[in-house]
């Protein structure tokens, strides 16, 4: 039985956030399967970052 996964980004936000951490030419080439799990992370922690600035920009 298979399951779905819904993705939480949308996919110009994870291409963005690939090109601007420099590992989309894998991507294009090999699909998301085919970044490292370091990459993953770093894509996580990325738009965590971007989360909580717009947010704190928020509160100004």
């Amino acid at each position: 039985m298979s399951r779905k996964r819904r993705s939480v980004m949308s996919e110009q936000l994870k291409y963005e956030l690939a090109k601007d951490l420099g590992f989309s030419d894998t991507v294009n080439q090999q699909g998301w399967g085919g970044i490292t799990t370091k990459d993953a992370g770093n894509m996580v922690k990325r738009a965590i970052q971007m989360a909580e600035n717009s947010i704190s920009r928020g509160k100004e």
